[in-house]
């Protein structure tokens, strides 16, 4: 009430000061009326720091306080709160904002729990429209999180506000070397290891409050600071279990790489998508059931992220054809993935291209992401497969290929190799350099997949021709009595895509009764 007692509550002559809206650890926003244009707004009053550093302390707050005006006052977006004005009043500045009668979307979880799907598309597809508006401007915001978006009551505007930390191009920046400021559950792992900050660290930060909308909790929420930056940088991460037709935008926010990470053009492409489904292709799949929940198979949520693919393994098919399919023709080591033809041919005979079946229409029991479709393959699994993506039975593979070829998913099944999986992929790639043209930036690891042990490979190399940068992922692992490997690959340059072709190929990914023929 101090402020009432200076000033009477009235600010530079003008603002007079009602009732107090919230309070949070940079500021406290009132009601106001602007008197001289008789109005209802919204201001902020920076809190100011005491003791012995209270004169460099109140210096940087009053900075910071003018180059949030500063950066809000450059954009210009229905989903960004609007800028009327900057007073100072005996050396301190208010900022004088529209006011969105309204409550905020962390007060909305506390109270009606966590929102349904349309309504996080719905939000999501807002802020990343807010987002984009102040990139283009120059501006970062750095602190997006339920507490900053306002959830405007008749109208159901979704209003980002609160650019108190965010970064001006071309600005200094106001932090001690080091330090860095926002709400470290929301914070972008590159942020948090000190590196560079983007605009894709705002990207993240949309992502970790889908997760929140939908589940009411931070996926990164532990019960010390230390505690979660270690699970934002290094921990796996784990999607909602209610995200579903949303999972690939929610991977792809939280890719930690962010040279990798889902941009906002295509995390707005795949919401508007799913709340309209008549504008794209496949996205009516997006309440068929969960093959997990239909076979009973846990859904362990993967690390990297999203947006769709799939593949097909093989599995029980003629009898003229079973040796070959089980892969015994690869000398006792897993066929490096990647590769249809081209590069494997300098080892062995390339394998003659039989050309698939026509497919019947057959209801597959699988939950497609948005852009992509849901197939039973005969050879006896069930997945996702890109929307365009053609089949093809290539002996002992089944790749999936896009229009040109450009992209591919395989899949390739054999007896069990010496040493599991990763002794698999190691063989596989010790002959690699004279298999891949130009074979590089290779690593195999171990790792596991639905709790059993697994190994992935991934590499770059110059294509069959030599003259195009293709990228490699391939996860291999033994189940039932085989040993399973399945690979995506495509243009370097879109590394990005290929990694979500091979996720989401893996994640719906189920073995059904096969057909008599692949």
């Amino acid at each position: 009430m101090g402020t009432f007692a200076a000033h009477d509550g009235l600010i530079a002559g003008r603002y007079r000061l009602r009732t107090r809206i919230a309070r949070g650890g940079m500021g406290t926003v009132w009601r106001a009326t602007d008197e001289l244009l008789a109005r209802e707004v919204a201001v902020k009053e920076l809190h100011l720091d005491g003791g012995t550093q209270a004169g460099t302390a109140t210096r940087a707050q009053l900075d910071r306080t003018l180059r949030e005006a500063r950066a809000a006052a450059l954009i210009s977006h229905p989903n960004v709160v609007v800028l009327h004005d900057v007073v100072v009043q005996d050396g301190r500045p208010w900022i004088v904002m529209e006011l969105v009668e309204g409550r905020t979307l962390s007060d909305a979880l506390v109270t009606d729990g966590p929102v349904g799907l349309p309504e996080a598309a719905r939000i999501g597809l807002a802020l990343l429209g807010a987002v984009r508006a102040a990139h283009a401007r120059g501006v970062l915001h750095r602190d997006i999180k339920p507490a900053n978006v306002l959830l405007e009551t008749g109208t159901g505007r979704v209003v980002l506000t609160d650019f108190g930390v965010a970064h001006v191009s071309g600005a200094t920046t106001l932090t001690e070397s080091g330090a860095f400021v926002g709400s470290p559950e929301f914070t972008a792992p590159e942020r948090i290891a000190g590196g560079e900050t983007g605009t894709a660290s705002d990207l993240w930060s949309v992502g970790v409050l889908l997760c929140v909308a939908l589940s009411g909790e931070s996926p990164f929420r532990r019960d010390s600071l230390g505690g979660i930056l270690q699970a934002v940088v290094h921990d796996e991460i784990r999607p909602p279990a209610g995200a579903g037709p949303l999972l690939p935008v929610v991977r792809g926010l939280l890719e930690r790489d962010p040279r990798r990470r889902m941009g906002a053009d295509e995390a707005q492409r795949l919401l508007r998508a799913y709340l309209d489904p008549v504008c794209e292709p496949g996205a009516g799949q997006r309440d068929s059931p969960s093959p997990y929940a239909l076979y009973g198979v846990g859904s362990r949520a993967r690390v990297a992220l999203t947006a769709a693919v799939a593949v097909v393994a093989l599995a029980g098919v003629g009898a003229g054809l079973a040796a070959l399919l089980a892969g015994r023709d690869v000398g006792g080591a897993l066929a490096p993935s990647g590769a249809a033809s081209g590069p494997l041919s300098r080892s062995r005979p390339t394998p003659s291209v039989l050309p698939s079946p026509p497919q019947p229409p057959v209801s597959a029991p699988v939950r497609a992401p948005l852009g992509y479709r849901a197939v039973q393959d005969p050879a006896g699994f069930a997945l996702a497969v890109p929307d365009g993506f053609t089949r093809s039975f290539e002996p002992p593979r089944i790749f999936y290929y896009s229009p040109g070829k450009e992209f591919r998913l395989g899949v390739l099944i054999q007896d069990p190799q010496p040493g599991g999986p990763a002794g698999a992929l190691r063989a596989a790639a010790a002959q690699a350099p004279g298999r891949y043209p130009g074979y590089r930036e290779a690593t195999v690891t171990e790792t596991r997949r639905r709790g059993v042990p697994a190994a992935s490979w991934e590499f770059v190399w110059d294509g069959p021709d030599g003259n195009r940068s293709l990228r490699t992922y391939d996860i291999c692992w033994d189940e039932a009595g085989k040993t399973y490997d399945v690979w995506a690959s495509g243009p370097a340059r879109r590394s990005a895509e290929v990694r979500r072709h091979l996720e989401t190929a893996l994640d719906t990914f189920v073995r059904i009764r096969p057909v008599s023929s692949p």
